[in-house]
């Protein structure tokens, strides 16, 4: 499977000039621990609307372009969906997966890395949520290693429950671990074992992370923060989710009127 790419280099000249015009401050640590060639599975943190964005620039010094699984909503979009299909992330549709998990397969079979996000959802506590066994079981079948990445900083940009803030001179912090094998083994036991190894990346990555505030909203609760607690997001999360659902009725029943 012969991969094109006429849209992304150009698109991560454009990304380099905008950090440059914010002024960011990059912390990376870890990055050289990407395979320089053959296929792998990113496992990256979700905290953030812009985490496709910096999740992808972890891996350039290995000089691998990602393919992110990414909701079928941003396909849709009339902007989103056009530059989503030209850097060639996949589409996944959460009623029916089977499509999406076959062409990641494909994409990693050519040697591609595909990035995933394990929580499937933003964090609303900036802490890390339960895991899906989908980045285990699709590391199992493609017989790749995962290469665990927590990203830090990109909350404060963009995120839930919060005003966009673009404001200059924020520091963005990528941690990348050791790639883990996982091709043996339980798909439950192993991502228990993923989110572990997460998690002690996320807390080093905080301690580490020059512009801690205390009483900040983008802080973790147990950092010092305002954050809502895990179990507070969680309720957020329902909410939202019922709200969702709501809407959704609301239309089929307008559309059937």
């Amino acid at each position: 499977m012969a991969v094109r790419d006429i849209t992304y280099p150009p698109i991560i000249l454009t990304a380099k000039a905008a950090f440059r015009a914010l002024n960011l401050t990059f912390r990376i640590s870890g990055d050289e621990r990407v395979p320089t060639t053959g296929g792998a599975v990113p496992a990256v943190n979700h905290i953030s609307y812009v985490d496709f964005i910096f999740g992808g620039f972890a891996t350039q010094r290995s000089r691998r372009l990602v393919r992110f699984m990414a909701k079928r909503e941003l396909f849709d979009h009339r902007l989103t969906g056009p530059l989503m299909r030209s850097l060639h992330h996949i589409e996944v549709d959460r009623a029916e997966g089977t499509g999406s998990y076959q062409t990641a397969l494909d994409y990693l079979a050519a040697g591609e890395v595909v990035g995933v996000f394990p929580e499937a959802t933003i964090s609303r506590s900036f802490e890390l949520k339960d895991f899906k066994t989908g980045t285990v079981r699709l590391a199992q079948a493609a017989r790749v290693p995962i290469v665990p990445l927590i990203l830090w900083g990109t909350q404060r940009m963009y995120t839930k429950d919060h005003p966009r803030d673009f404001s200059r001179g924020k520091t963005v912090a990528l941690t990348a671990g050791e790639p883990i094998n996982v091709t043996a083994g339980n798909a439950v036991a192993e991502t228990a074992r993923l989110r572990e190894l997460m998690s002690q990346l996320l807390e080093q990555t905080i301690r580490d992370y020059p512009d801690h505030e205390e009483g900040a909203w983008w802080v973790p609760r147990r950092y010092g923060g305002t954050a809502p607690t895990p179990e507070e997001a969680k309720r957020l999360d329902a909410e939202e989710k019922r709200r969702k659902a709501a809407a959704r009725r609301a239309k089929r029943q307008s559309q059937k009127s």
